[in-house]
């Protein structure tokens, strides 16, 4: 019952800490990983990734119904629609998500909302979103858990 306590806590916590800044799910990833036993280090890394891309799925459905009330009163800058026009293309717009969801650079929240609005496609994006927090708690957690 506590390791499925646990995980319904590292769930909460990326839910959490994608909609408040002041949550920081790195450093809840480094504290449960340590203190974790080796065979929920896996689970816990799972269950955090998908509690933060819930969380950003709801900034992304967020920006994109905003979007639409204000697409015929401002066009934008040029960098704006240029951000818009690159996260639209899977060329530019699967590397912008996945750079964003694993390094951090730029940041998710930023590119959460962005996508949203440029009308990035939404499995697409929570797919990407999801892949890159995995690579990016496992990066942090692992190592501790070999120790």
């Amino acid at each position: 019952m506590t390791a499925v306590l646990g995980l319904l806590l590292a769930v909460g916590t990326g839910l959490a800490s994608a909609l408040v800044p002041l949550v920081n799910a790195e450093a809840y990833a480094v504290v449960a990983g340590a203190r974790a036993h080796p065979a929920l280090v896996a689970p816990l890394v799972l269950a955090l990734a998908a509690g933060q891309t819930a969380g950003k799925l709801v900034l992304f459905e967020s920006a994109r119904r905003g979007a639409g009330r204000f697409a015929g009163k401002a066009s934008g800058s040029r960098w704006t629609r240029r951000v818009r026009d690159g996260l639209r293309r899977d060329r530019t717009g699967v590397p912008m998500v996945l750079a964003a969801a694993s390094l951090g650079l730029p940041p998710l929240a930023v590119v959460s909302l962005a996508a949203g609005a440029s009308g990035q496609r939404r499995w697409l994006f929570g797919v990407l979103c999801l892949a890159g927090r995995v690579a990016r708690f496992g990066a942090l957690v692992l190592p501790l858990a070999w120790l």
